[in-house]
């Protein structure tokens, strides 16, 4: 989940202190997230998706996950 979720981030702009600000959580523990160290639980996979503007199952489905990329890949 690492190399996604750093780049959809950027993106939008946040940075990872901002980011985890808006979604209730800790700076550490978001990036945590992003490192591939911890899943998010539901909830927090749901608010960090509706930032990211992606399906909330990304963060569990790796077949999400495969479409996503490939659909970014080809932006």
């Amino acid at each position: 989940m690492t190399k996604w979720l750093k780049e959809k981030r950027e993106k939008l702009g946040f940075t990872q202190e901002s980011f985890a600000k808006r979604v209730g959580i800790a700076k550490t523990t978001y990036s945590s997230y992003e490192q591939g160290h911890r899943t998010p639980s539901v909830a927090t996979a749901q608010k960090m998706a509706e930032l990211l503007e992606v399906p909330w199952t990304i963060f569990f489905d790796d077949e999400v996950l495969e479409t996503y990329v490939k659909k970014e890949a080809i932006k």
